[in-house]
Protein backbone atom coordinates (compact mmCIF):
# COMPACT_ATOMS: atom_id res chain seq x y z
CA UNK A 1 0.00 0.00 0.00
CA UNK A 2 1.26 3.34 -0.64
CA UNK A 3 2.23 5.73 1.84
CA UNK A 4 0.13 8.91 2.67
CA UNK A 5 2.27 11.91 3.59
CA UNK A 6 0.81 14.72 5.32
CA UNK A 7 2.59 17.83 6.58
CA UNK A 8 0.56 20.87 8.29
CA UNK A 9 1.82 24.17 9.50
CA UNK A 10 0.12 26.44 12.24
CA UNK A 11 -1.59 23.05 12.87
CA UNK A 12 -4.58 23.36 15.48
CA UNK A 13 -7.35 21.46 16.98
CA UNK A 14 -7.45 18.12 15.23
CA UNK A 15 -8.34 14.15 16.69
CA UNK A 16 -7.65 10.97 15.80
CA UNK A 17 -10.42 8.17 15.90
CA UNK A 18 -8.85 5.03 17.44
CA UNK A 19 -11.73 2.30 18.33
CA UNK A 20 -13.74 3.79 21.13
CA UNK A 21 -11.18 6.22 21.77
CA UNK A 22 -10.13 9.48 20.63
CA UNK A 23 -6.91 11.29 20.75
CA UNK A 24 -6.82 15.13 20.62
CA UNK A 25 -3.97 17.13 19.34
CA UNK A 26 -2.66 20.32 18.62
CA UNK A 27 0.31 22.11 18.00
CA UNK A 28 2.38 24.76 16.00
CA UNK A 29 3.52 22.42 13.15
CA UNK A 30 2.64 18.93 12.46
CA UNK A 31 4.40 15.99 9.85
CA UNK A 32 2.07 12.85 9.57
CA UNK A 33 1.84 9.58 7.59
CA UNK A 34 0.30 6.22 7.49
CA UNK A 35 1.21 2.91 5.97
CA UNK A 36 -0.59 -1.08 5.81
CA UNK A 37 0.83 -1.57 9.47
CA UNK A 38 1.74 1.63 11.25
CA UNK A 39 1.02 5.05 11.85
CA UNK A 40 2.97 7.95 12.77
CA UNK A 41 2.50 12.01 13.82
CA UNK A 42 4.96 14.07 15.36
CA UNK A 43 4.13 17.77 16.67
CA UNK A 44 6.37 20.37 16.95
CA UNK A 45 5.99 23.52 19.07
CA UNK A 46 3.41 24.47 21.96
CA UNK A 47 2.63 20.26 21.18
CA UNK A 48 -0.43 18.92 23.24
CA UNK A 49 -2.78 15.35 22.89
CA UNK A 50 -5.37 14.37 24.94
CA UNK A 51 -6.83 10.70 25.61
CA UNK A 52 -9.47 9.17 27.41
CA UNK A 53 -6.89 8.35 30.03
CA UNK A 54 -3.71 11.37 29.91
CA UNK A 55 -3.18 14.89 29.34
CA UNK A 56 0.28 15.77 27.62
CA UNK A 57 2.11 19.32 26.62
CA UNK A 58 5.31 19.32 26.11
CA UNK A 59 8.11 20.87 23.33
CA UNK A 60 7.66 17.63 21.10
CA UNK A 61 5.55 14.97 20.81
CA UNK A 62 5.05 11.98 18.92
CA UNK A 63 2.35 9.73 18.18
CA UNK A 64 3.56 5.90 16.64
CA UNK A 65 2.73 2.46 16.13
CA UNK A 66 -0.31 0.46 15.11
CA UNK A 67 -3.42 2.32 16.24
CA UNK A 68 -1.09 4.94 17.27
CA UNK A 69 0.09 2.89 19.99
CA UNK A 70 2.64 4.93 21.40
CA UNK A 71 3.14 8.42 22.37
CA UNK A 72 6.54 9.85 23.50
CA UNK A 73 7.11 13.37 24.58
CA UNK A 74 10.31 15.25 25.43
CA UNK A 75 11.52 18.32 26.31
CA UNK A 76 9.74 20.47 29.10
CA UNK A 77 6.94 17.72 29.83
CA UNK A 78 3.75 18.35 31.78
CA UNK A 79 0.58 16.97 32.35
CA UNK A 80 -1.88 14.68 34.54
CA UNK A 81 -3.48 11.31 34.39
CA UNK A 82 -7.34 12.06 34.17
CA UNK A 83 -8.12 8.34 35.67
CA UNK A 84 -5.92 8.06 38.34
CA UNK A 85 -5.51 11.77 39.75
CA UNK A 86 -2.08 12.31 38.85
CA UNK A 87 -0.37 15.32 37.52
CA UNK A 88 3.58 15.21 36.77
CA UNK A 89 6.00 16.88 34.96
CA UNK A 90 9.55 15.72 33.16
CA UNK A 91 11.79 16.08 30.08
CA UNK A 92 10.94 12.67 28.59
CA UNK A 93 7.96 10.32 28.71
CA UNK A 94 6.71 7.22 27.03
CA UNK A 95 3.21 5.93 26.83
CA UNK A 96 2.02 2.82 26.07
CA UNK A 97 -2.04 3.02 25.37
CA UNK A 98 -2.46 -1.06 25.40
CA UNK A 99 -0.61 -1.89 28.34
CA UNK A 100 -0.89 1.78 29.69
CA UNK A 101 2.59 1.68 31.43
CA UNK A 102 3.89 5.30 31.61
CA UNK A 103 7.83 5.70 31.67
CA UNK A 104 8.45 9.42 32.76
CA UNK A 105 12.56 10.17 32.73
CA UNK A 106 15.00 12.99 34.06
CA UNK A 107 13.76 15.85 36.74
CA UNK A 108 10.39 13.71 37.48
CA UNK A 109 8.23 15.58 39.69
CA UNK A 110 5.01 13.58 40.11
CA UNK A 111 1.83 14.46 42.07
CA UNK A 112 -0.58 12.47 43.87
CA UNK A 113 -3.32 14.93 43.80
CA UNK A 114 -6.05 12.34 45.37
CA UNK A 115 -3.77 11.79 48.39
CA UNK A 116 -1.61 14.84 48.38
CA UNK A 117 1.68 12.50 48.01
CA UNK A 118 4.68 14.63 46.58
CA UNK A 119 7.31 12.26 44.61
CA UNK A 120 10.60 13.30 42.96
CA UNK A 121 13.12 10.93 40.84
CA UNK A 122 15.36 10.74 38.14
CA UNK A 123 12.65 8.13 36.83
CA UNK A 124 9.25 6.77 37.25
CA UNK A 125 7.09 3.97 36.05
CA UNK A 126 3.29 4.01 36.77
CA UNK A 127 1.26 1.27 35.56
CA UNK A 128 -2.29 2.58 35.34
CA UNK A 129 -4.12 -1.20 35.42
CA UNK A 130 -2.14 -1.75 39.07
CA UNK A 131 -1.72 1.47 40.24
CA UNK A 132 1.27 0.79 41.02
CA UNK A 133 4.12 3.87 40.61
CA UNK A 134 8.15 2.49 40.83
CA UNK A 135 10.83 5.49 41.27
CA UNK A 136 14.27 5.19 40.76
CA UNK A 137 17.38 7.35 41.55
CA UNK A 138 17.44 10.14 43.83
CA UNK A 139 14.24 9.15 44.93
CA UNK A 140 12.24 11.73 47.65
CA UNK A 141 8.25 11.15 48.82
CA UNK A 142 6.40 13.50 50.95
CA UNK A 143 3.36 12.71 52.81
CA UNK A 144 1.77 14.41 55.79
CA UNK A 145 4.65 15.35 58.07
CA UNK A 146 7.23 12.46 56.69
CA UNK A 147 10.05 12.95 54.50
CA UNK A 148 11.24 9.54 52.15
CA UNK A 149 14.60 9.62 50.80
CA UNK A 150 15.98 6.53 48.74
CA UNK A 151 17.56 4.68 45.25
CA UNK A 152 14.65 2.79 44.89
CA UNK A 153 10.81 3.15 45.93
CA UNK A 154 7.05 1.55 45.37
CA UNK A 155 4.27 3.53 45.65
CA UNK A 156 1.03 1.31 45.31
CA UNK A 157 -1.55 4.28 45.23
CA UNK A 158 -4.88 1.79 45.67
CA UNK A 159 -3.45 0.32 49.45
CA UNK A 160 -1.23 3.92 50.18
CA UNK A 161 1.47 2.17 50.75
CA UNK A 162 5.52 3.00 49.87
CA UNK A 163 8.19 0.40 49.85
CA UNK A 164 11.53 2.08 50.37
CA UNK A 165 15.31 0.19 49.79
CA UNK A 166 18.50 1.33 49.03
CA UNK A 167 19.55 3.37 51.73
CA UNK A 168 16.00 4.05 52.57
CA UNK A 169 14.98 7.29 55.06
CA UNK A 170 12.19 8.91 57.10
CA UNK A 171 12.29 12.32 58.63
CA UNK A 172 9.42 12.86 60.67
CA UNK A 173 9.27 16.39 62.55
CA UNK A 174 12.89 16.07 64.37
CA UNK A 175 13.00 11.88 64.32
CA UNK A 176 14.87 9.93 61.62
CA UNK A 177 14.08 6.51 60.63
CA UNK A 178 16.64 4.16 58.85
CA UNK A 179 16.81 0.19 57.78
CA UNK A 180 17.35 -1.73 55.13
CA UNK A 181 14.08 -1.61 54.01
CA UNK A 182 11.34 0.90 55.01
CA UNK A 183 7.35 0.77 54.56
CA UNK A 184 4.89 3.31 55.51
CA UNK A 185 1.68 3.20 55.16
CA UNK A 186 0.50 6.64 53.86
CA UNK A 187 -3.66 6.57 55.75
CA UNK A 188 -2.00 5.73 58.80
CA UNK A 189 1.34 7.36 58.83
CA UNK A 190 2.85 3.72 60.25
CA UNK A 191 5.99 2.74 59.67
CA UNK A 192 7.65 -0.69 59.25
CA UNK A 193 11.59 -0.95 59.32
CA UNK A 194 13.39 -4.08 58.76
CA UNK A 195 16.98 -4.77 58.81
CA UNK A 196 20.25 -2.37 60.21
CA UNK A 197 17.85 -0.75 61.62
CA UNK A 198 18.35 2.81 63.56
CA UNK A 199 17.76 6.05 63.90
CA UNK A 200 16.66 8.50 66.71
CA UNK A 201 13.42 9.93 68.35
CA UNK A 202 13.17 13.48 69.95
CA UNK A 203 10.73 14.01 72.94
CA UNK A 204 10.12 17.10 72.19
CA UNK A 205 8.38 17.96 75.73
CA UNK A 206 11.44 16.87 77.14
CA UNK A 207 13.72 19.31 75.26
CA UNK A 208 11.44 21.78 75.94
CA UNK A 209 12.09 21.86 79.66
CA UNK A 210 15.31 21.58 79.20
CA UNK A 211 15.36 24.38 77.14
CA UNK A 212 13.27 26.52 79.71
CA UNK A 213 15.90 25.13 82.57
CA UNK A 214 18.64 26.56 80.93
CA UNK A 215 16.92 29.73 80.17
CA UNK A 216 16.20 30.52 83.92
CA UNK A 217 19.87 29.12 85.17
Amino acid sequence: MKKKWLCLLAFIGAFFCIYSETIYFSGDSLIAKTSENSEYTSLDGNAEVKTDDLEIQADFIEISGKDFRFITASGRVSGKNLTSNFSFSCERLHYDRITKVALLESAVELHDTENDVQISAQSIEYNQKTDIATMQIEVRLTSKDSICTSALAIYNKAQQRVVLSGSPKIERNKDIFQAQEIILDIQTEEIKLDGKIRGSIVNEDAEDKKQEKDKSE
